[in-house]
Order: C-alpha cells, then sequence, then structure tokens
C-alpha cells in the first residue's frame, strides 16, 4: 500500500453519493484524492494537483466531461494524467466522443468499487512495468520521441501530445515500416483488459498527425497503420 500513497487521483462527478465512495475506497487502498463536483473546478483544480489519473463522469451541469476532457489535455502539467471516463452513458457516440476528446478509458456504470480498485492498481502496475522495460528516446524520421520527459521535438521545437497520443506514436516510431492492424495497436497501446473501440485508433492516429504531419504514419488499407521512414 506505501508505494500507492504516490500515485493522486482526481474524481470528477455531480453526484454526491458517488465522489463519496469512490473517495472512501481509494483513500482506503492508499491513494491521494481530490474531488470536483463540476467540469469547471476539475479543470482548475488539475493544474495544481498533477493527478496520475482523472476519473471523469460525462453527465456534469454547466460543462460536460466531454468538454472538461478536451480541457484538460490542454494544460500541460496534465498532459500526461491517465483520463478514464466512468459514466452511466453507453452509446457508441459518446465513447467515441470522449475518446475524441482525449480519454484513454471508457468505463460504464455501474461497476462494483472492487473491480474498479483492481483495474486502477492493474493500470499503475502496468505504467510502472512499461517505463522500466521502454527506451527512453526514440529518433526518426526527423522527430525526437522522449519518454521519459513524454515531449516530441521536430525541427527544433518540442512539444506535447496527451498522453495515448504519445504512446501510440512512441510505439509506431520504435517499429519504423512495420505494418500494425487496429488490433495490434488497440493491445498494445490500451491492454487486454480495456475494452475501446476500433475506431479509437484512427481518432488517436487522426490527432497525431493534427500536430506532426502526415509524412510520418502511413494508412496501409484493409491492413492498419506503420511509421514510414523512407
Amino acid at each position: 500500500m506505501a508505494d500507492k500513497q504516490s500515485h493522486k487521483v482526481l474524481v470528477v462527478d455531480d453526484d454526491p453519493d458517488i465522489l463519496e465512495l469512490l473517495k472512501y475506497n481509494l483513500v482506503k487502498e492508499g491513494y491521494d484524492v481530490k474531488t470536483a463536483e463540476d467540469g469547471k473546478k476539475a479543470v482548475s483544480m488539475a493544474k495544481n494537483f498533477q493527478p496520475e489519473l482523472i476519473l471523469l463522469d460525462i453527465m456534469m451541469p454547466n460543462q460536460d466531461g466531454v468538454e472538461t476532457c478536451r480541457q484538460l489535455r490542454e494544460i500541460p502539467e496534465v498532459a500526461n494524467t491517465h483520463i478514464t471516463f466512468l459514466t452511466a452513458r453507453a452509446e457508441e457516440y459518446s465513447e467515441v466522443a470522449a475518446f475524441d476528446a482525449g480519454a484513454d478509458d471508457y468505463i460504464t456504470k455501474p461497476i462494483k468499487p472492487r473491480a474498479l480498485m483492481s483495474r486502477i492498481s492493474a493500470l499503475f502496475r502496468k505504467e510502472k512495468k512499461s517505463k522500466s522495460k521502454s527506451t527512453p528516446k526514440v529518433e526518426a524520421g526527423g522527430l525526437a520521441i522522449d519518454k521519459s520527459s513524454y515531449t516530441v521535438s521536430m525541427n527544433g521545437e518540442k512539444f506535447t501530445l496527451p498522453k495515448k497520443e504519445f504512446e501510440l506514436l512512441y510505439f509506431l516510431a520504435q517499429n519504423p515500416n512495420k505494418v500494425f492492424s487496429r488490433d495490434d495497436l488497440l493491445q498494445n497501446i490500451w491492454g487486454t483488459d480495456v475494452y475501446v473501440l476500433a475506431r479509437t485508433v484512427d481518432v488517436h492516429i487522426r490527432k497525431v498527425r493534427e500536430k506532426i504531419g502526415d509524412g510520418y504514419i502511413t494508412t496501409v488499407k484493409g491492413v492498419g497503420y506503420k511509421f514510414e521512414v523512407k
């Protein structure tokens, strides 16, 4: 439990009973927890608190979760924060909108607290293992991709990408000229314990291309994507 005390979690939901329940279980597991009852408060809190995980509802007054996620992704201090939607909205369009805004995971309510705690613990274990195994820096095609700082440099300009976009680019650049199907990318980036739509990969690829240009990641029609070094 001691190693969990360094992990900071922000819970965002307009239902006070859910906030209390989640905070109780997270604190019990040793996490440092703060709560916000609406999206605007979450955005203002996130910059100073700098959580490693944000649990975010969609349906909230004043500002919904999708717009909140979009604004959170514009804050450099939380660019690498894992954002998980925890919501009763089970429609596909809501899930696509969440991933389009920069979400890393999407969980529909209800979920038992013990199952959620197990999932969060597995997330942090996976990230720790990934950091210990990966090569910190990859240089390919004029890009310098540094996992130790989660930054990308291109033509002398350094910038950050949302966590899953960065991990997708980093993975592809580590394997230049190799084609990966959407299922391959889902398994390697999101993992087998997280259910997301295959379309999520397309959304993230599009967002990465918007930032680094179209000349790096090639679509292989009917197969998948590859990082092409010419």
